[in-house]
């Protein structure tokens, strides 16, 4: 399977968590505050919602969901996703709730225990949850199986990585993997790169082979494939071969902590090739200090940049809930990715004629063919698997990627929306 082994790439770092450690076993995928609103994106009075109906207050029972994620542990934690979760409650129980009643929220931390990840799915049952919602967790082999059992869905996950989460009919993902690194290789051919090496961290060569298939349906080849150890106080000789060559443009899957250390010995090197890197990796963090270095360079992501219109409700609840933007990645996979799944139960949710159970949302979500979550994904359709796809991943139901820029180190969107890109990934040019 491939699924199991992603989660050594890059999930960590894109869901842009908090890593003072490298004691966890993908420490050198940790997130980062790279993509961190700047003061452009602080929310605006345009962004509060204009109705001028007071909204009415959510009555009768709690509907009651669950986000798992991992909260202490001596490695990469992921508060951004707690709070994601819980400003979310807030901001929509001010505004009526879910389909009227109010919404409950528990955050439970697996610990980076899969033993605690079970209790985590038990709980959900005893206590009767609809759903697990915008979770990240390496352990969702240990909750899927569970709550599957008791028609509870895992709704929303942007990081889709255990071979549950990508073939269990109770689980609705809503971002992918691995389609970033398809999407470099899709957007370095179309800038008209003539020779193109890739970078891999040591843990990644899964993302390898439907990189080459890509490359391969697009009439290329690499001239190097590097794999970078995940830590190095200096990564001077692995550079120089990545620009071998006459390398013009470089594909560099490496996550965000080495990715500093990357571009370090990058702007000493002397280099012109632009480099083509992951949302949430290749940052505003990682370039800082190598601005004109990386000035230019290509992000590929999932979800559009938090400075855009899709996340205008995001901005006003992360302001009301008056978290600090500035120290927790919230424009990241982690961030705008548990927000998205959110918005997307409650979308599911309002739909359901009746209680809503963890049985009539599983139900209604199996039906579900066209899921608008306004521009934060393409429009969804749950009722169609992915069986002609990649081996293993057919619960993935977005393989879309967006583009943005390095511009003298800040992160800025570029136009051109999303592009799908399943077909580059199993080899087939479209």
């Amino acid at each position: 399977m491939v699924a199991p082994l992603v989660a050594i790439a890059l999930t960590l770092a894109a869901c842009g968590g908090d890593d003072d450690t490298t004691t966890a076993p993908d420490a050198t995928d940790a997130p980062t505050a790279t993509d961190a609103p700047t003061a452009t994106d602080a929310p605006t009075a345009t962004d509060a919602p204009t109705s001028t109906d007071a909204p009415t207050e959510p009555t009768g029972d709690p509907i009651k969901v669950m986000t798992v994620t991992t909260l202490n542990a001596a490695g990469p934690t992921y508060e951004n996703i707690a709070n994601t979760a819980e400003a979310y409650a807030t901001y929509i129980n001010a505004r009526g709730g879910v389909a009227g009643h109010p919404l409950e929220v528990t955050v439970c931390d697996e610990q980076f225990d899969p033993a605690v990840a079970t209790t985590c799915a038990r709980q959900a049952v005893e206590e009767g949850m609809v759903s697990i919602v915008g979770s990240f967790t390496y352990f969702a082999e240990s909750i899927v199986p569970v709550i599957a059992e008791s028609s509870i869905t895992w709704f929303g996950a942007c990081c889709p990585i255990t071979p549950s989460e990508l073939t269990s009919p109770y689980s609705f993902n809503i971002g992918n993997q691995p389609m970033y690194a398809v999407g470099a290789v899709k957007k370095a051919v179309d800038d008209g790169c003539q020779n193109i090496n890739a970078v891999i961290i040591d843990g990644a060569q899964i993302f390898i082979p439907p990189m080459e298939n890509a490359i391969k349906a697009l009439g290329k080849s690499f001239g190097e494939v590097v794999i970078l150890p995940p830590t190095a106080q200096d990564y001077s000789a692995e550079v120089a071969k990545a620009t071998s060559g006459d390398a013009d443009c470089v594909i560099v899957i490496v996550s965000e902590t080495p990715f500093i250390t990357w571009n370090t010995a990058w702007t000493q090197s002397g280099t012109e090739a632009r480099q083509y890197g992951p949302q949430g990796n290749l940052n505003e963090v990682s370039a800082k200090g190598n601005e004109a270095a990386t000035d230019g360079d290509i992000i590929v992501g999932m979800y559009p940049d938090i400075s855009t219109d899709p996340w205008s409700e995001y901005r006003v609840a992360l302001d009301e809930a008056g978290l600090d933007t500035s120290a927790l990645d919230y424009n990241s996979l982690g961030g705008m990715g548990t927000w998205a799944a959110f918005v997307g139960f409650t979308k599911i949710a309002e739909s359901i004629d009746g209680d809503v159970t963890a049985e009539s949302f599983y139900q209604a979500a199996s039906t579900t063919s066209s899921l608008d979550l306004n521009g934060m994904v393409p429009v969804l359709d749950f009722t169609q698997e992915w069986t002609d796809g990649l081996d293993g991943y057919q619960r993935l139901f977005n393989r879309s990627v967006v583009y943005s820029t390095l511009d003298n180190g800040k992160v800025v969107p570029l136009d051109g929306g999303f592009e799908d890109v399943g077909n580059l990934a199993m080899g087939i040019a479209d």
